[in-house]
Order: structure tokens, then C-alpha cells, then sequence
């Protein structure tokens, strides 16, 4: 068995020292607030006794064929992240965290994966920074891809102890530090209904609502009248939300989508997709304001159904923000994660979720909302990416992992279905015409995107 010790902790600071890959495996879900579920993580490590410092959390690629992109992508990004916060790291771990599909023991899966550890474990090593460890977490055991020493690492995996019961989970317990559930648990509140009628309703308003509002979105003078009602609308909804009863997280999702009308939700969706109408609404980022704030943002992203799914990346994106400003950043980095699932090319998203994946204060963004807010205008892109990301001029690469290219092998990849170009969506009731299926409805899904810099976000 390999014996790492790894620290928790700053110099200066109480430390807790990890030793080996049974206590590295306990630490994972205290590190990342949750237990990530399908993820490849990856993990900074600084000076001797190997602190921890920058991460990295991406969904594990389902085609084999792109292990070897994303491994590259993810190597540079966590490196060059890191030179850019707290230096270069000295180290890396690795977790790539993954259940058998019907839970019947998890050798299977971590075979499966071992070409992707060793892709990871080249890529670090391209960059002159060697892997310490790489573990495999599936159905409750553990594996190392790098000790072959049978008497510490058998074939069945060593079990992952009972939570609680570790010195991390203890330490973590007096720092007040708690583990959320699963990954897969933090983003169904997030996710689109899946309920037929549900849907139904709700696609069928954002039908209705559409052909009268992006018009409007498109019209310099008459967009000004669409921000303001987008506005008045949802703090009526936040009002009404933050008169409901404080009650578990399911039950208070479902509260929430009650309160909420189809027509309701649609208008606000919508209106959210101009950029500085959105500004002004993260501005609702604290105090009392901000808990219902953040409801509102996830019952409408929820609400994004259908063929709506990428207008999720507005609401997500007010979530993730607002979760972050109020000292939530496990829960930051899921919603803007999906944000970026809903749309790669939302610059806002991208922005925050580096900037939180690199553990800056949100505090320069807040000042920067609130001095626009007291103005009664909007911070503006510009504004908001040289407090996000003042590197932007240099030319630093994003933590985000974008999307791979296509696969020369014409190997296929889970996300969008694929279109021929200029193939149009389906309808989905006869007589409700999509957004998108006119020109102006296109050139509405190009306005919506925040402020690219040039070209560089289409690459």
C-alpha cells in the first residue's frame, strides 16, 4: 500500500493528516460536501505533507473514446488553475467515482475505468506533475491503480468505512462541516420535470408566452418594459414564496412548485434571458432575500422542460451564484455545473464556476452588483468579468471542461440529440410555433448568451 500523508489544512491552521488510501477514499464526500456519484475528481496537492488545494469535478465521459480529451483538458486545467491561486501543485490525486449499473460489486466498473486512470495519470505526468494516488470508489469499496500489492489492495477492493466513524468525519463534525447526500440527490432539485402532465402544462405556457416576448427582447425601446415586469414578477414570487413555512428540502420543492402558476413561471423564464435583466436579479444575492431567491431560481429551472431545457441556464446560473454568495459552494458548483450542461456557451456560468472552483471571495462581485443596483442599472459584462476573472486579457484557460470534438470514430456521446443543419425543431402542439424555429427566434437565442468575449466562447 502506498502511505501518503496528506494535510487538510493551511500552514498556521489545525491540520488533520491522512494516511493511505482508506482515509484519502473517507475524505472525498468532506472535500467536495457531497458524494459525488459518476464523477471523476481530481485533487492539488502543495508543499511536503501534501495539502490540499485546488479541485475538480466533471462527470466521467460515457464513450471510452473521449477519456483521452477530457483527460488532457482536465490535467491543464487544474494545473494552470492552480499556478494561478496558490502555485504550482507538487502533486495530484485522483478519484474516479462510479456504481456497478445493477450494484452487483464494483471490480467490473473499476476495470472499466482503469484505461482512464492511466489516461489521467499520463496527462499529469505530461505536465510534470506526478499522480500520488488514483482510487476507484464503487458499490461501497475501494481500489488504488497504483499499488499492485495484493496483501493491501486484493482484486474485491478494500470496504469503505462506516460513516462517521473516521478521524475526518469527526474533525469535520467539530468544524460544523456536513455532507449533503449524493451528488445524484443535489441535482435533482434541479433537474426539469419529468412528471407528463407536468411537462404538458408547462410547455405548453412557454409556447404561449414565447411568440409574445422575444419580440419584445429583441426591441432596444421595448425590452426596457420586459425587464421591469420579469423583475416585479419575480419579487411577487419570491414574496409569496418566503411566506411558506421552512420545511425539508423535498417538501419544500414541491411547496414551492405549487405556489408557482405555468404562465407565472414561463414569463419569468423567458425574461430572464436577456442578460441584464438577469444582472439586475442577482442582485437578490443576501439576507433574507437571497433563501428566497434561491428557491424561486430552482423551482424555475425545473420548470425549463422539453425543447426549453437550454433556457435553464439563467435560473441554474442564479442559483449557483446566490448559493455561492451565501458561503454554499458544493452547492454552487452543481448548479453552475449544470448551467454549463444546459448551455456550454453561457459566459456568465463559465465565469463564476471558475472563480468558485478556485476559491475566490464573491465579495468583489457582490460590491459590484450593489453599486449597480443602487444606480438602477445593469454591472454590465465587462464589469462582471474583470471581477471574475481579471486573467480573462492574459489568455487563462477556463476550469470548465467544454465539450469534446466529435470522435473520428464517429463513437457517440450522451447530451443533444444530433440535427442535421438547419433542421428545425419538432413542434410540440399543432398551431404553437417555437421560438426558434424563425429567424427572429434565432437571433433571440443569440442575444440571450452573456456578453462572449469575441469569438473565444464559441471555440
Amino acid at each position: 500500500m502506498n502511505k501518503h500523508h496528506e494535510s487538510t489544512g493551511r500552514a498556521g491552521e489545525q491540520q488533520i493528516t491522512l494516511r493511505g488510501p482508506a482515509e484519502l477514499a473517507d475524505a472525498l464526500p468532506y472535500l467536495m460536501g457531497f458524494y459525488p456519484n459518476d464523477s471523476v475528481v481530481m485533487v492539488a496537492l502543495h508543499g511536503g505533507r501534501g495539502r490540499f488545494g485546488g479541485r475538480l469535478r466533471l462527470g466521467i465521459p460515457q464513450a471510452p473514446g473521449e477519456w483521452g480529451p477530457v483527460a488532457d483538458q482536465l490535467a491543464e486545467c487544474l494545473v494552470s488553475g492552480s499556478e494561478r491561486r496558490e502555485g504550482r501543485p507538487d502533486a495530484i490525486v485522483i478519484f474516479l467515482c462510479q456504481d456497478s449499473p445493477d450494484g452487483s460489486g464494483g471490480r467490473l466498473a473499476m476495470e472499466r475505468l482503469r484505461p482512464f486512470a492511466q489516461r489521467l495519470r499520463t496527462a499529469c505526468g505530461a505536465l510534470d506533475v506526478p499522480v500520488l494516488e488514483a482510487l476507484c470508489i464503487s458499490d461501497g469499496r475501494y481500489w488504488s491503480y497504483c499499488c499492485p500489492d495484493p496483501r493491501c489492495c486484493p482484486d474485491q477492493g478494500n470496504p469503505l468505512a462506516m460513516p462517521g466513524t473516521t478521524v475526518m468525519a469527526a474533525a469535520a463534525a467539530y468544524a460544523g462541516v456536513h455532507v449533503r447526500g449524493t451528488l445524484r440527490d443535489m441535482e435533482a432539485r434541479l433537474q426539469p420535470w419529468r412528471t407528463p402532465a407536468a411537462v404538458t402544462a408547462q410547455e405548453e405556457a412557454l409556447d404561449r408566452a414565447a411568440p409574445a416576448l422575444i419580440p419584445k427582447l429583441l426591441d432596444e425601446r421595448a425590452k426596457g418594459e420586459v425587464a421591469a415586469e420579469t423583475l416585479r414578477l419575480a419579487r411577487t414570487l419570491m414574496d409569496r414564496i418566503e411566506e411558506t413555512q421552512p420545511a425539508p428540502p423535498a417538501l419544500a420543492d414541491a411547496g414551492d412548485d405549487q405556489l408557482i402558476g405555468s404562465d407565472e413561471a414561463a414569463a419569468v423564464i423567458l425574461g430572464l434571458q436577456d442578460r441584464e435583466t438577469r444582472d439586475k436579479a442577482a442582485a437578490w444575492m443576501e439576507g433574507t432575500e437571497a433563501q428566497a431567491a434561491l428557491r424561486l431560481w430552482r423551482t424555475l429551472a425545473r420548470r425549463c422542460v422539453g425543447p426549453y431545457g437550454e433556457h435553464a441556464a439563467a435560473p441554474l446560473t442564479l442559483a449557483g451564484w446566490v448559493s455561492w454568495s451565501t458561503g454554499d459552494e458544493p452547492g454552487a458548483r452543481v448548479a453552475l455545473a449544470l448551467a454549463l450542461r444546459a448551455d456550454p456557451d453561457y459566459t456568465f456560468a463559465q465565469l463564476l464556476h471558475r472563480a468558485c472552483n478556485e476559491g475566490l471571495d464573491p465579495e468583489a462581485l457582490r460590491r459590484c452588483l450593489r453599486e449597480a443596483a443602487d444606480e438602477g442599472t445593469s454591472p454590465g459584462a465587462r464589469a462582471v468579468e474583470a471581477v471574475v476573472d481579471p486573467a480573462a486579457d492574459r489568455g487563462a484557460p477556463s476550469l470548465r471542461v467544454s465539450r469534446v470534438r466529435p470522435l473520428p470514430d464517429g463513437g457517440r456521446r450522451r447530451g443533444r440529440a444530433h440535427r442535421r443543419p438547419g433542421a428545425e425543431r419538432v413542434k410540440a402542439s399543432p398551431g404553437s410555433p417555437r421560438p426558434w424555429t424563425s429567424a427572429a427566434g434565432r437571433r433571440a437565442r443569440e442575444a440571450r448568451r452573456y456578453g462572449r468575449r469575441d469569438s473565444r466562447a464559441r471555440r
